[in-house]
C-alpha cells in the first residue's frame, strides 16, 4: 500500500543507540563539588573554599542603598548580595546598614555599640 509521510509518519532512522562505554553516573561537576572542605577562612568565618567573608545585601532596585551586611556563611542572605572584603563590610556598618540579625557580623568585627 501507501506509506505514510509527514508529521504522524513513523521516522525511518533508528535512534541512536548511547556509547557502550558511557557509564550512568554523577555529573562530572558535581564530582568536583562534592569534594570541596568547608575550611575556616582567616576572619573566622566558615565557608567553602573561595567563598566571600563577607556580603552586602542589595536593595531591590540600583538606586536603592545596601540593606544588611552578612557573614559569608550567614543562613539568612538574600538572593542580592555581593561579596565584599573586611574594610567595606566594616565600613558600611559604621555608617549606618544595618547589621543582619542571624549571623551578627557587627560582633564578629567587634563594632558592638
Amino acid at each position: 500500500m501507501y506509506e505514510r509521510s509527514g508529521p504522524g509518519a513513523p521516522c525511518a532512522a533508528p535512534l541512536p543507540r548511547a556509547r557502550a562505554d558511557a557509564r550512568p553516573g554523577p555529573h562530572p561537576a558535581l564530582d568536583r563539588r562534592r569534594g570541596t572542605p568547608r575550611a575556616r577562612t582567616p576572619t573566622g568565618c566558615p565557608g567553602p573554599a573561595g567563598a566571600a567573608d563577607w556580603l552586602l545585601e542589595q536593595g531591590l532596585n540600583r538606586n536603592s542603598p545596601p540593606v544588611q551586611v552578612h557573614c559569608g556563611d550567614c543562613w539568612n542572605k538574600g538572593k542580592r548580595t555581593l561579596g565584599i572584603r573586611l574594610d567595606v563590610a566594616r565600613r558600611a556598618l559604621i555608617e549606618g546598614v544595618k547589621a543582619c540579625g542571624a549571623c551578627r557580623p557587627d560582633s564578629r568585627l567587634g563594632l558592638l555599640d
